[in-house]
C-alpha cells in the first residue's frame, strides 16, 4: 500500500468521524466546527482524486460561505444560550484541534501529490485536456451546455420563488408596497398651510401698562 492510498483512507476516516460528531455533539458551535472539518476532509479527497476544481469549490463555497451562514443562524437563534455566552475561550480547544487536523491533512495531501500516483488506473481525460479545471470547463460548456443553462434557470426561479414567499401578505405583520413608494409625491405627503400671525397672550399682557 503506497502513501496516496494511506492518505485516502486517512481523509475518509477523518471525514466519517467528523460527520458522526456533527450529529452527536450537543453544542451547536462544536458541531459546526466538526462540519467544517468534514467539508475540508472531503475537499482533500477530491484533490487526491485529481479533481482540484471540485475540492477548491467545496472549500470556498461550503467552508467559506455556507458554514458562516450556519454559524450566523446559530448565533441569531441563540441556541443553547448558556454555553454560547461563555465566550470565545470555551471554543478555543475545539477550534485548535480542528485547525491542527486540517494542517496535518494539508501536509499529508502535499506529500501524497508529490508521490505522483494516479487514483484510478487507465487514461485520465483531465490530464489529456491539460488539467482538471480545463477538462471540466470544456465538457461543461460544450457537451453539457443545455443542462447547465437549465440548472441556472431552475436556480433563478427558486430564488424568485423564495423572495415571493417571504413577501406574501400575512395578517399581523407590517408590510410595504414598493410600487406605492415609487409613486409617492411630495404634494400627497406634505401640505403647506398659511396662517395669520398672532401675538401670544403672554406677550400682550406684559406690554400692557
Amino acid at each position: 500500500m503506497n502513501f496516496p492510498d494511506i492518505a485516502f483512507y486517512l481523509f475518509a476516516s477523518v471525514a466519517a468521524l467528523a460527520a458522526l460528531a456533527v450529529i452527536s455533539l450537543r453544542n451547536a458551535v462544536h458541531a459546526a466546527l466538526c462540519l467544517v472539518l468534514c467539508f475540508f476532509s472531503s475537499a482533500c479527497l477530491w484533490i487526491l482524486l485529481q479533481a482540484e476544481f471540485l475540492g477548491l469549490v467545496l472549500v470556498m463555497v461550503y467552508v467559506g460561505a455556507v458554514m458562516v451562514l450556519f454559524l450566523f443562524v446559530v448565533m441569531m437563534l441563540d441556541m443553547n444560550a448558556e454555553r454560547l455566552r461563555e465566550g470565545f475561550a470555551s471554543y478555543l480547544p475545539a477550534g485548535a484541534a480542528v485547525a491542527l487536523v486540517m494542517a496535518g491533512e494539508m501536509l499529508a495531501l502535499l506529500h501524497a501529490r508529490e508521490a505522483g500516483h494516479a487514483a484510478f488506473p487507465g487514461t485520465d481525460p483531465a490530464s489529456a485536456a491539460g488539467g482538471n479545471t480545463a477538462w471540466l470547463s470544456q465538457a461543461l460548456f460544450t457537451q453539457y451546455t443545455l443542462p447547465f443553462e437549465v440548472a441556472a434557470l431552475i436556480l433563478t426561479v427558486a430564488v424568485v420563488a423564495a423572495i415571493l414567499l417571504t413577501l406574501r401578505r400575512r395578517t399581523g405583520i407590517k408590510t410595504q408596497d414598493p410600487s406605492a413608494q415609487v409613486r409617492v409625491r411630495a404634494a400627497d405627503r406634505v401640505r403647506l398651510v398659511k396662517m395669520a400671525a398672532e401675538r401670544p397672550a403672554v406677550e400682550a399682557e406684559e406690554k400692557t401698562p
